[in-house]
């Protein structure tokens, strides 16, 4: 679909949980519901909105649709680095599950079951969030050691890999370094994604490029089937995972301005809000100006 299409089928209220589905709902996360359709997945995107790992009352309209869209867009200019978990006729899947709903096909994916990774993926190419706060305090970043003297939102000399630990909903993932991932994963597997991670995000960084964007940083996440073969999975390069600033309005020293909820997290942080649940409801300028950016970043890239 091109992005007119996409926008004009968005709802005009949030969907915030995805019901009357003939199919057993087996995960419900911050944002995705999973549903077991028997020889495969249903991942569903609803247009909930977490921040500081609490999903606010307020949800993004079409946020769902607009995330999955993109993932669609991005797993298909990257299935030539590595196979991702997307069956490959979606139209086709949907029809044969009678999944007719447009708004839940725009805001799902039909995917392989497959045995997720115990790590979350991350690629920095900028100096910016938990890696700015964890250079400022030690000068390094999961382990990794960097040039000193370096400023907030500054371009690292190279990307760097910088993964996590997957916590348990509500709670907060921990960045690792190599010695710790490797435990968590095997020293083989982990070498692997490290590398992988790297290169899709050099790729996802020069594409952005091209669309007038800097790709700061992203979290990938990855699976294995059972031949131990590897597949990216989950959402990729959305606003979401990923830390999308405008090209135009870079520069360091700053946290620049950005497509992602960090216009969300900057309003939580202004009315001082003790970020333990229940969230806040939010400003209907708050909601449509996040939608706003959330579109932005999709129509910079499929134009």
């Amino acid at each position: 679909m091109n992005f007119a299409e996409i926008k004009a089928a968005l709802p005009q209220t949030a969907v915030t949980t995805i019901d009357g589905l003939p199919f057993p709902k087996i995960a419900s996360g911050k944002v995705r519901e999973i549903f077991d359709l028997g020889d495969a997945l249903l991942l569903t995107a609803t247009d909930r909105l977490s921040a500081f790992d609490v999903i606010l009352p307020d949800g993004i309209p079409g946020k769902g649709a607009i995330l999955t869209q993109m993932s669609h867009w991005w797993f298909a200019q990257t299935s030539h680095l590595i196979p991702n978990h997307l069956l490959p006729d979606q139209a086709g899947e949907f029809a044969r599950r009678g999944i007719t709903s447009r708004d839940l096909q725009l805001r799902s994916m039909i995917v392989r079951k497959l045995k997720p990774l115990t790590i979350e993926c991350v690629a920095r190419g900028y100096l910016i969030g938990s890696g700015w706060s964890s250079y400022q305090k030690t000068g390094e970043v999961c382990g990794i050691k960097l040039p000193a003297g370096l400023r907030q939102a500054d371009k690292l000399p190279s990307p760097i890999f910088t993964p996590t630990t997957k916590a348990p909903k509500g709670q907060h993932d921990e960045p690792i370094n190599d010695a710790q991932g490797a435990a968590a994963i095997g020293a083989a597997l982990y070498e692997k994604v490290k590398a992988i991670s790297l290169q899709l995000y050099t790729f996802g960084h020069e594409r952005a490029k091209q669309a007038g964007m800097i790709l700061a940083d992203t979290k990938f996440e990855f699976g294995t089937d059972a031949a131990g073969n590897l597949f990216l999975i989950d959402e990729v390069l959305t606003p979401d995972s990923s830390r999308y600033w405008p090209a135009a309005d870079y520069r360091p020293d700053c946290s620049p301005p950005s497509y992602d909820k960090q216009f969300v997290r900057d309003h939580l942080l202004a009315i001082q809000w003790n970020q333990t649940p229940p969230g806040p409801r939010l400003p209907a300028d708050v909601i449509t100006r996040t939608q706003e950016k959330y579109l932005a970043a999709l129509q910079n890239l499929l134009g």
